[in-house]
């Protein structure tokens, strides 16, 4: 039964994906008797913790009960108050945790604080699955960098367009309203200069509930060439951000920041250093990125070691032509084994498009 009262806790965790950042996802279940009395989870950074919505839900019946959380409580006052003095003061008899906090405001010491009031305590129950739930999080705290995420969309033929230039639609609606599902859960969205100008894409997230968050839109634009009429400065749906050297033209980037686009300016080099650039998103709290760039930002991230996961949606569709681009360019790799090899993979089939999606194997 442990195990299962972790994985409800895990579940519930899940329901505020995307809208917790920079904390974690945490979810926490009450257990008294062999009967749930209390669970909650994070709803929103800033918010009351898990453990606190729980504890409200047990009320008295929280004395002498087993509470099962999926990250270490906390011990530090912050935006709100230390989880594990509440749970002192609840005076909860034991606490099942899935995974210990690596922030090193955390780190141990709720478990230490927990221990030295004489509660119980166990770790490590379903911690792999704890861990994959926060591996936003966890890149994030450990690293201060954001966790990446690339999605391509390609033909069986591995063509992302035409030799003409046309995408749309090269996956199908199922497809695409899986985008958007992942677009609502991640902090900023990339891409290049190509993909705008091509393009003009919005970069927003369009859910039938209408309940979907934008993410920050990031263009990679060394030279300042984002048009004031692209959507991404003129929509008003979300924050954009571009990144430009100091090559670009300072008209240009003022013009941009007249029409209310934030510039960063990033390196004094010809091109956007991309390491300096994540580390400048993730200094300010962005912790996750979704890219949906063309084919040459796809290669210069993956060869910067930038791209944690790919989600890569083929459709059962062939365009051919030699000229059509696929979704890695760049120069490629000379052989086979230094391929960027996907672990972890998973395949899954949308309404005939197929959806394979793994983690990056830094071998």
């Amino acid at each position: 039964m442990q195990q299962q009262y972790m994985q409800q806790a895990l579940q519930i965790a899940a329901y505020a994906a995307g809208r917790t950042s920079p904390n974690p996802l945490v979810g926490a279940v009450i257990v008294k008797d062999g009967r749930v009395v209390g669970q909650g989870w994070h709803r929103k950074a800033g918010t009351e913790h898990a453990e606190i919505h729980a504890l409200r839900q047990a009320g008295e019946l929280a004395a002498g009960a087993t509470i099962y959380v999926t990250l270490e409580p906390c011990s530090h006052y912050g935006r709100t108050g230390p989880c594990s003095k509440a749970l002192i003061d609840a005076r909860i008899k034991r606490v099942v945790i899935a995974m210990l906090d690596p922030n090193p405001l955390v780190a141990g010491k709720g478990v230490a604080m927990l221990k030295a009031a004489g509660i119980e305590v166990e770790t490590g129950l379903l911690q792999e699955q704890a861990e994959r739930l926060n591996e936003v999080f966890l890149k994030w705290i450990m690293t201060k960098m954001p966790f990446a995420v690339m999605k391509t969309a390609m033909t069986l033929d591995g063509k992302i367009a035409t030799a003409a230039g046309n995408s749309k639609w090269i996956s199908n609606e199922v497809s695409r309203r899986r985008v958007h599902e992942l677009r609502d859960v991640y902090d900023g969205i990339l891409v290049g200069i190509g993909t705008v100008l091509a393009d003009d894409p919005a970069l927003t997230t369009r859910l039938a509930s209408q309940s979907g968050k934008n993410p920050l839109r990031i263009v990679v634009d060394s030279r300042a060439r984002t048009p004031l009429t692209a959507k991404v400065v003129t929509d008003g749906q979300a924050e954009t951000l571009i990144a430009v050297t100091v090559a670009a033209e300072a008209a240009k980037v003022e013009a941009l920041r007249q029409a209310g686009v934030e510039v960063l300016v990033v390196n004094d080099g010809q091109q956007v250093d991309l390491k300096q650039l994540f580390c400048r998103l993730g200094e300010r709290g962005i912790c996750s990125i979704f890219v949906e760039g063309g084919a040459l930002i796809n290669y210069s991230l993956l060869k910067a070691g930038l791209i944690d996961k790919v989600y890569s949606f083929i459709a059962p569709k062939m365009v051919g032509g030699s000229s059509a681009p696929g979704p890695v360019g760049g120069d490629g790799v000379e052989t086979l084994d230094q391929a960027f090899l996907l672990e972890d993979v998973e395949t899954e089939l949308l309404a005939g498009d197929i959806l394979v999606s793994g983690y990056i194997n830094r071998r």
